[in-house]
């Protein structure tokens, strides 16, 4: 499409694949962006559905039971 009312032409970026480290293409047409294909984007979904993405944290003092002596 060339003309007036037609969108500009972007040019290509290529970002590092999380998962795997290796090249990614960030583009519309690359349906598994910003991984490089399906596996990884399922290895991640994997990961963060077993929740190993979790950050530790400290419980609220105020959540702990009361210690009464």
């Amino acid at each position: 499409m060339t003309g007036p009312d037609a969108p500009p032409e972007l040019p290509e970026k290529w970002v590092t694949c999380p998962q795997c480290g290796g090249p990614s293409l960030y583009a519309a047409s690359n349906p598994f962006r910003p991984f490089c294909c399906e596996r990884c984007k399922q290895i991640d979904l994997g990961a963060w559905a077993s929740e190993q993405f979790a950050l530790p944290a400290q419980p609220d003092p105020d959540d702990l039971p009361s210690q009464a002596p």
